[in-house]
């Protein structure tokens, strides 16, 4: 192969190759994912990160004030005149001592990645504006989805705010925030609810896009990763380019984590930085496939030999029993996460762990966050409350530096956060009939009479 980008098997043992125009986003020889692979040694590469500060004197270029292709040297599958931007990366990595202390860090300790300042609200347009700039490359008129939200926002947003392509979506029964569901249909998407789950919506999706030549913006799509290492750039960018000791995400399809380590994992090999840091995963206990599959039946990478047959084992039994993804945190809410194999690769570069929480200290560390100054919906949260657990087990110790990432805006599932929050039994009644009987840390509305004394008094005697 002697392009300078291209498409590569995920399996060290495969010596498949696809080119940068297809849009199979599978291993032709062996079926497996790609990655977007790169020829460094024939591409211009700065020196240091440094680098990149220059591009902060530039903010009246569109590709230089986007928080993803100002890093465009390091994914450099696109030319300049075929990138799309809307805007996306303008977040913000914030220390948080409120947080840190509820976590049981040290002060100055723990920072926050808010991907919720993005134009749809989450994440994952830093993916998207990748993906819709390969799709540009290749021609396409029409994207396609399945969601459980995040991504329907963000694929109908480039679809409206560019005008180049149709946009989309399939989502499950039932399985949808209203906000997120106001997004897509707001900005013009088609939206097909489906019987079923993501998992369902995801395989239908997949055979359609096939079928009727449709570009899919699902994460299999390597070129959406691409575009989501660029969270980790601003991470470091945020920590003047030291790498931090620890990385928590949550786990759902396992994008992040596999974008997030391969992102690293590039920067070694370039002589950017000289380590990579740790990764925690954390799952919802309602949809947690990553971590049983790791913690108990040991499944690992294995230098590209993990174990399919542990895989389809699992994947039978939740057949078998019915089981389907089930938590409040609905960002995560995936049985059949399709990166899983990448996300086994990047717990292997960055010895990494994985853990399960209940929805139940994934609401409170959400309340926690909020306090502290950022909103964010309850996946984000899982990230938190993920590391809480992993500092109660002493794997984090309370003086290391860690980040958590918050991948969605409050406003993404209000419902929870007014449930959470709220006095009236008929609306807290959606946390209790999903398992959450009790929550630590609600700021109640108080009930007062119209009176200004009554009124007064109740201000006085709350501060």
């Amino acid at each position: 192969m002697t392009e300078l980008v291209f498409q590569q098997c995920l399996n060290p043992q495969c010596s498949g190759t696809a080119s940068l125009a297809d849009t199979a986003f599978r291993c032709a020889r062996c079926g497996g994912l790609l990655d977007v692979a790169y020829d460094w040694d024939r591409l211009p590469i700065p020196k240091t990160l440094k680098h990149f500060e220059g591009k902060w004197a530039n903010r009246t270029n569109p590709l230089d004030f986007s928080g993803v292709w100002r890093f465009r040297e390091l994914l450099p599958f696109a030319p300049d005149d075929a990138i799309i931007t809307v805007g996306e990366g303008q977040t913000l990595c914030q220390r948080a001592d409120a947080v840190a202390a509820y976590a049981g860090l040290k002060p100055g300790r723990l920072f926050l990645q808010y991907e919720g300042m993005n134009p749809s609200g989450s994440f994952k347009d830093n993916g998207m504006s990748a993906a819709f700039t390969h799709a540009r490359m290749t021609g396409a008129t029409r994207a396609a989805c399945a969601s459980t939200g995040n991504t329907s926002a963000s694929l109908a947003i480039y679809c409206a705010a560019t005008q180049l392509m149709r946009g989309i979506i399939f989502i499950g029964s039932g399985k949808i925030s209203f906000g997120k569901l106001s997004q897509a249909l707001e900005h013009g998407a088609l939206t097909l609810q489906i019987q079923g789950d993501f998992d369902d919506a995801l395989r239908r999706v997949q055979e359609v896009s096939r079928q009727l030549g449709i570009y899919l913006v699902n994460s299999v799509n390597p070129f959406r990763l691409e575009g989501q290492k660029t969270i980790m750039y601003r991470v470091l960018e945020a920590l003047r380019w030291e790498v931090p000791d620890w990385i928590v995400v949550p786990g759902g399809n396992l994008g992040n984590v596999s974008s997030f380590a391969k992102a690293f994992s590039e920067l070694v090999e370039l002589g950017l930085i000289s380590r990579v840091p740790r990764l925690a995963v954390i799952n919802a206990t309602g949809a947690d496939t990553f971590h049983r599959l790791y913690n108990e039946h040991h499944l690992r990478w294995n230098g590209g030999r993990f174990d399919q047959s542990k895989i389809d084992s699992y994947y039978a039994s939740l057949d078998a029993n019915n089981r389907k993804a089930d938590t409040l945190a609905s960002a995560i809410e995936i049985s059949r996460p399709v990166n899983l194999p990448k996300a086994l690769r990047a717990l292997d570069c960055c010895n990494g762990v994985v853990r399960a929480v209940p929805d139940a200290e994934i609401l409170d560390a959400k309340a926690k966050i909020g306090a502290g100054g950022l909103g964010c919906e309850p996946a984000s949260a899982a990230s938190v409350a993920g590391l809480r657990t992993l500092v109660r087990e002493g794997v984090i110790d309370k003086d290391e530096r860690v980040v958590c990432i918050l991948t969605g805006h409050v406003l993404k599932d209000a419902d929870e956060t007014v449930a959470y929050h709220s006095t009236d039994p008929a609306t807290s009644a959606k946390l209790t009939t999903r398992g959450v009987k009790q929550v630590a840390f609600a700021n109640r509305a108080v009930q007062v009479p119209n009176d200004l004394a009554a009124i007064v008094k109740i201000i006085e005697l709350n501060g």
